[in-house]
């Protein structure tokens, strides 16, 4: 079976991590003797018209049976999926992933244990006149501290711990337009988290994240990492997270909880992979190349 895909990225972001994915990806392609080719998304511009949908590029003759689709740009990704392509994962798994309220809700819709959450009203921009009326049922809900997450982030940068009546407001009226959420602090997870990364139905390498002196653990944020060999109740749930959003592959972060169970945090639909491999010495791209040709396999019997 001669397979043909490519693997697109995002042009438009600084250093070198987000091409050094798609290029993991590419090495593992190769390796098991699949032709691929690596673009930007910009690269790749979307065409439509009353008679036509497609690519506007000129340099190459045929459309691939598969694309790794690394980036979070979604209409580019239904684009390719429009046209007949397989696309991993698909366009609307990185919609919901990007979108920690969308994913909250899927999980919370098949009773998948998460921090409890009350997602703010929607408010259209900053203004003085912003009615704080509906705080009062967020402090009746959760006490100090907890955390206000914004629906969209990366890296932990947009999560925030919140101590007082004072730092919620002033922090409310700073994401007015923005869709967030207001959620309990899990303080036994303070400065911890397990990454389990999932590929197809099963956990393939996992590590525990630390950070001495934040309550994030993320390895961006200055965190430090090490090998973790998860419970089967951890990898259960890692694995349901990962199919609640409808994804071929994840990262899930997962919570310690107060009596030990897991809770989940996020699951990243575009997780890179170049730490959990400093870590475990586990090459995630290739277990996602399997996965994707077992797939393809399946579907062409």
């Amino acid at each position: 079976m001669n397979l043909n895909g490519w693997i697109i990225y995002n042009g438009n972001l600084p250093g070198a991590s987000f091409s050094d994915f798609a290029k993991w990806i590419d090495d593992a392609a190769k390796r098991k003797m699949i032709t691929t080719k690596t673009y930007q998304n910009n690269e790749l511009l979307t065409y439509l018209a009353t008679d036509s949908l497609h690519l506007l590029k000129d340099d190459f003759d045929l459309l691939p049976d598969f694309v790794i689709f690394t980036d979070k740009d979604i209409y580019l990704a239904k684009q390719l999926e429009l046209l007949g392509i397989r696309v991993f994962n698909s366009a609307k798994a990185i919609e919901i992933s990007d979108d920690k309220i969308s994913t909250y809700q899927e999980l919370a819709i098949r009773k998948l244990p998460i921090p409890k959450t009350i997602i703010a009203p929607k408010i259209f921009g900053y203004h003085d006149q912003i009615n704080l009326n509906f705080t009062k049922q967020v402090l009746n809900t959760f006490s100090f501290p907890f955390i206000m997450k914004e629906a969209y982030g990366s890296f932990g940068e947009q999560v925030y711990l919140i101590h007082n009546e004072v730092e919620m407001n002033k922090k409310i009226r700073e994401l007015a337009g923005k869709p967030f959420v207001f959620q309990e602090f899990i303080s036994s997870s303070y400065g911890k988290d397990m990454r389990l990364q999932v590929v197809g139905k099963q956990v393939v390498a996992s590590m525990i994240r630390k950070s001495a002196d934040d309550f994030r653990a993320n390895i961006t944020a200055g965190g430090s990492m090490e090998v973790y060999e998860p419970t089967k109740e951890e990898v259960d749930l890692a694995v349901a997270a990962t199919q609640a959003i409808g994804a071929d592959f994840a990262g899930v972060d997962l919570l310690f909880g107060p009596n030990g169970k897991p809770i989940i945090c996020e699951v990243n639909s575009n997780a890179h992979i170049r730490n959990l491999f400093d870590c475990t010495n586990i090459n995630v791209a290739d277990f996602m190349i399997n996965y994707i040709i077992e797939e393809l396999s399946d579907h062409h019997d």
